[in-house]
């Protein structure tokens, strides 16, 4: 969505702290929740937080409060109004009736975005899905809110077109959609499957850690990189040479606080990409005033999306943008992290190291006699491991030799496709 500050719709962002959540940490999410805002193409132009224990099962805010937050809306010619919490389908309708505006939710508006950055048709059909299951248990509220088709932020995709539909359509379209994501599964699957001999690695992190950046300070390309929430979506696969040893890096979708349950589960194929990495590269913003909140938040999202044994390098991004009195309290808090600047290219060799030395856990020691006349299998080995030594008979070379064992497999299938014979000793 283009647009400028000009055309931006108006937005008032509403939340509530209390029992549950400090005051801080509410003022932190709907700081978070005003960048999504801006990402959808909104401008916020008030905030509101309420102290209020539990929200109202009916009206989220309570009824008084509601009365007050009308005044506003008008006062400052509201556009429409975003909660940093879900509503259930009877306060978002009961919300609506006393507004008479456009309302969205955390979910909604996250939803609503990654219709806008969705791209390959995976990634359209999973957003599709998730806004679809989404939408279901609030039917009720969209029979009578068709003004939500003249566009604007939270309309986008299923929300144009599935609104007049019955719940049996949508449970149609909601099956064809699953159907369509397993045929795609599979693909994904064979696709994987040629890359089972190579090392992957995956990078992950809070949305806007600078992960993309990193990428392509890493492999030396140009990945579409942006200072703003969810600038990635689709996954990107690059290969770069670690010690010999080429490796795939993936950059997946960025994690957020209070990410939709639907969006994880209508993304699960994706983040196969971070379930079948050898490694994860967690990508933090070292600038962060919440940088203990984000990082919590991805290991807990690794934990949900069953990922959370693998092994983990910490990588601390945009250093270039704090203090050295901070910067030494990072290394002390964090020993066991890198510490970069993708933008500036600090401390990239530091994660080359640590890469390394996570790789050589997987290598092991063989030693082969080979044919000379097999040149296919001289010349991998020497490829892919590194050499210890080398010795040539009259018909035979014999080699010692490490390698990772992702490439035993390769290696088996050249000697078994050799005419004469070939043995490990």
């Amino acid at each position: 969505m283009n647009t400028t500050q000009k055309t931006k719709e108006r937005v008032l962002l509403v939340g509530l702290f209390g029992q549950n959540i400090d005051r801080l940490e509410a003022e932190e999410y709907i700081n978070e929740l005003e960048l999504l805002a801006d990402t959808a193409g909104g401008i916020a132009v008030h905030k509101l937080l309420q102290n209020k224990a539990q929200p109202d099962p009916g009206t989220y805010l309570g009824k008084g409060k509601l009365v007050e937050l009308k005044e506003l809306v008008k006062s400052e010619n509201i556009d429409a109004v975003i909660f940093d919490d879900d509503l259930s389908a009877t306060q978002a309708r009961n919300i609506e009736r006393t507004l008479e505006i456009k309302i969205l939710d955390r979910s909604g508006l996250i939803l609503d975005i990654f219709a806008s950055r969705a791209k390959t048709a995976a990634s359209k059909t999973q957003v599709e899905l998730a806004q679809l299951q989404y939408l279901l248990p609030r039917l009720t509220r969209y029979w009578t809110h068709l003004s939500r088709q003249k566009g604007g932020i939270g309309t986008k995709g299923p929300g144009e077109t599935q609104i007049e539909t019955d719940r049996r359509l949508i449970a149609q379209r909601i099956s064809t959609l699953k159907e369509k994501l397993g045929k795609l599964e599979s693909q994904r699957k064979v696709q994987r499957k040629s890359r089972s001999d190579t090392v992957r690695a995956a990078l992950v992190g809070y949305t806007n850690a600078g992960k993309s950046s990193l990428m392509n300070a890493i492999t030396d390309t140009n990945v579409f990189a942006e200072n703003r929430l969810f600038a990635t979506l689709d996954p990107t696969v690059r290969r770069f040479t670690v010690n010999k040893e080429d490796v795939l890096l993936s950059d997946t979708v960025g994690f957020i606080r209070k990410l939709p349950h639907n969006l994880i589960e209508s993304f699960k194929s994706t983040l196969d990409e971070i379930r079948e990495a050898d490694v994860l590269l967690h990508v933090a913003d070292a600038s962060s005033p919440v940088l203990h909140d984000y990082i919590d938040t991805v290991n807990k999202t690794l934990i949900e999306i069953e990922a959370e044994s693998k092994p983990v390098i910490l990588i601390l991004n945009k250093i270039d943008k704090i203090e050295a009195q901070h910067l030494t309290a990072l290394k002390t808090e964090y020993p066991e992290a890198v510490l970069v600047s993708a933008v500036r290219g600090i401390g990239l060799e530091d994660i080359n190291d640590r890469l390394v030395s996570i790789l050589e856990k997987n290598y092991i020691y063989q030693n082969i006699k080979i044919p000379i006349s097999n040149s296919r299998v001289v010349s991998y080995i020497h490829d892919v491991a590194e050499i210890e030594r080398k010795e040539y008979g009259e018909h035979e070379v014999f080699l010692s030799f490490k390698i990772n064992k992702k490439h035993l497999g390769n290696l088996d299938r050249l000697l078994n496709k050799g005419e004469n014979h070939q043995s490990f000793v």
